[in-house]
């Protein structure tokens, strides 16, 4: 009985977190339902289709920032700057059509690059909206209403500073708090938690700045754990109290940054990053962590987090300043490179179905089977005129992409009954 409960708890705590209401076709948050780039509940209708591209099904105009949306059953939140206001959008995902929004001015400039709209993707659970903007601005909305329910300016409240493209670590619902990588690396608030219901402070830790990563919520030795990578560490934490429960540097000083996210594979936490810093595997299920092994030369990922497939990961190796990045498909515990595919930018991924869909920068969709054996490309099709920076979402069927000026959705799946 003592060994049954835990992992009870545990199995409530990880379905709460995936979105208290969520259906099975959501994609609730960064990278989905369990921010790890993969559609475990979609089904793709569509095995390949002709020169004309998947059927697009709406588009509309949209503000500056790379934001992904966020899509649960008949809501999208769409977050994005429109002149100097940052605008929060819940908008219908079969039409576009705007349901209600709200907007607050914001002063933002980056300090390198000319993006200054958010970077964040919104995160969504039960009747709650949470957004995170380029200031640090969080903000807390009912779902159905888009009634404001709180906000805070945790740049302001916790001493942290911007970095390089503003606030960019997107929030994490776990159960009845917002878990943030705020950056407050003066007053022990690198990680913070709010409480959901009216945004009070429940517990904040540790002196870092901000990461681009978002905190990951996993199982270690049973139990429920955030992974944090901030700056230049990687924390895993209680959620409950923001307990330490581990830490190891990750990251490095100067113009560096980490922007992908920590995945588990194998029952190890992958961490990625470029500018030099490359991958690492780590085993934290013990006394204390232990690095497999690190180095630059398997992985090197300045943002896309790689989708886990078994014992593989598929990710897009390279960075927004460097030569065009590779798609690979590689095996961590060993340590080995499967198979290569040039020519795929600094783009992103999502694994659904036995297949995966690459967004190139370029605005190019690739569909490929998810095959360790070699690359195996169906098709591919142009679906945005500009640079495709935002992550791509896929809910129930239909494929969210986005570029400077555009929104638009595409039809690759079954939609459920009523989201017609």
């Amino acid at each position: 009985m003592d060994q049954i409960l835990p992992r009870t708890v545990l199995a409530l705590w990880l379905l709460l977190v995936a979105g208290r209401t969520a259906h099975s076709g959501d994609w609730p948050q960064i990278l989905g339902p369990q921010r790890d780039a993969v559609a475990t509940a979609s089904k793709l209708t569509i095995q390949k289709w002709d020169q004309s591209g998947p059927r697009l099904l709406w588009e509309r105009p949209v503000g500056e920032g790379v934001a992904g949306v966020a899509v649960s059953e008949e809501s999208g939140i769409l977050f994005h700057r429109v002149g100097d206001d940052e605008v929060v959008e819940r908008f219908d995902p079969s039409t576009g059509k705007v349901i209600w929004k709200d907007a607050y001015p914001t002063t933002f400039r980056p300090q390198v690059g000319g993006e200054a709209g958010p970077l964040c993707v919104p995160a969504i659970s039960g009747n709650h909206v949470v957004t995170f903007g380029a200031q640090g601005v969080l903000s807390c909305y009912d779902l159905q209403s888009g009634k404001r329910l709180w906000r805070r300016k945790t740049h302001d409240d916790f001493d942290a500073r911007e970095g390089y493209f503003g606030a960019g670590s997107s929030p994490l619902i776990s159960e009845d708090r917002v878990i943030v990588n705020v950056g407050g690396f003066r007053s022990d608030a690198g990680v913070v938690a709010f409480k959901l219901a009216d945004g009070e402070t429940l517990w904040h830790v540790f002196n870092d700045h901000a990461s681009y990563s978002s905190p990951r919520m996993v199982e270690i030795d049973g139990k429920p754990r955030v992974v944090v990578e901030c700056r230049l560490t990687c924390l895993g934490l209680d959620p409950a109290d923001g307990r330490v429960v581990f830490q190891f540097p990750f990251g490095s000083r100067g113009p560096t940054v980490n922007g992908a996210n920590p995945v588990m594979v194998s029952g190890k936490l992958f961490l990625s990053a470029s500018y030099g810093i490359g991958a690492m595997l780590v085993s934290v299920d013990g006394d204390e962590p232990q690095t497999l092994w690190s180095g630059d030369d398997l992985y090197s990922s300045q943002y896309c987090t790689p989708a886990v497939d078994g014992d593989v990961l598929y990710g897009v190796d390279g960075r927004q300043d460097g030569p065009p990045g590779d798609l690979k498909c590689f095996d961590p515990l060993q340590q080995r490179i499967l198979w290569t595919a040039p020519g795929f930018g600094y783009g992103t991924l999502i694994l659904a179905d036995g297949k995966l869909l690459i967004l190139r920068t370029d605005g190019t969709l690739v569909l490929a089977t998810a095959n360790r054996e070699r690359f195996d490309p169906l098709c591919s099709a142009q679906v945005l005129r500009g640079t495709a920076r935002a992550l791509p979402a896929l809910a129930d069927g239909r494929l969210f992409v986005r570029d400077e000026t555009t929104l638009r959705c595409f039809q690759l799946g079954a939609t459920s009954p009523g989201q017609d």
